[in-house]
C-alpha cells in the first residue's frame, strides 16, 4: 500500500511539504485512510504544513508563527455545545472538530478558534501530526 502513497506524497510537495488538504485528497483518491498517508509522509521525512485547523504549518515554529488559532472573541451557544459534547477525555478530536464545522456549516478554522477561546486542546489528528495524548490549541 505505501509503495503507492509515497509516489503520491512526493509528487504533491511544495516547498518540500505536504499540505494537510492535499494529505486528504491523496487519501481519497488511493482510497486509504489519511493516517497511512501522514505515516508515509512521517517515514520518508516529510513534514505536513498548513493544517486545516490552524494548529500548524504556518511559519517558524520558534517565532511562535507556526499556527493561525486566535481564541473566538465570543463563541456562539450551539457551536460551545457541540465542541463540549463531542470532548472525549476532555479534548476535542480532530475528526470531531470537522464534523462540527461540516454539521454547523462553519470553516474548520472558526472550530478551532472556539476551542481555543473555550481552553479545549484538539487532539488525535487524523494524519498523526501530533501525539493522541498531547494534542494541540
Amino acid at each position: 500500500m505505501t509503495d503507492r502513497i509515497a509516489p503520491a506524497v512526493q509528487e504533491a510537495l511544495v516547498g518540500g511539504q505536504l499540505s494537510c488538504a492535499v494529505a486528504f485528497q491523496i487519501a481519497e483518491r488511493l482510497g486509504v485512510e489519511p493516517i497511512e498517508v501522514g505515516k508515509t509522509a512521517d517515514r520518508i521525512k516529510v513534514s505536513l504544513s498548513h493544517c486545516q485547523l490552524g494548529l500548524f504549518g504556518y511559519g517558524s515554529k520558534v517565532e511562535g508563527k507556526h499556527r493561525i488559532v486566535k481564541p473566538m472573541a465570543d463563541v456562539p451557544e450551539e457551536l460551545r455545545e457541540a465542541i463540549q459534547g463531542s470532548l472525549v477525555d476532555g479534548r476535542l478530536p480532530c475528526a470531531m472538530a470537522w464534523k462540527i464545522a461540516t454539521q454547523l456549516g462553519r470553516p474548520k478554522l472558526d472550530v478551532s478558534n472556539a476551542a481555543e477561546a473555550l481552553g479545549i486542546r484538539i487532539s488525535h489528528c487524523q494524519l498523526g501530526a501530533f501525539p493522541k495524548s498531547k494534542g494541540h490549541s
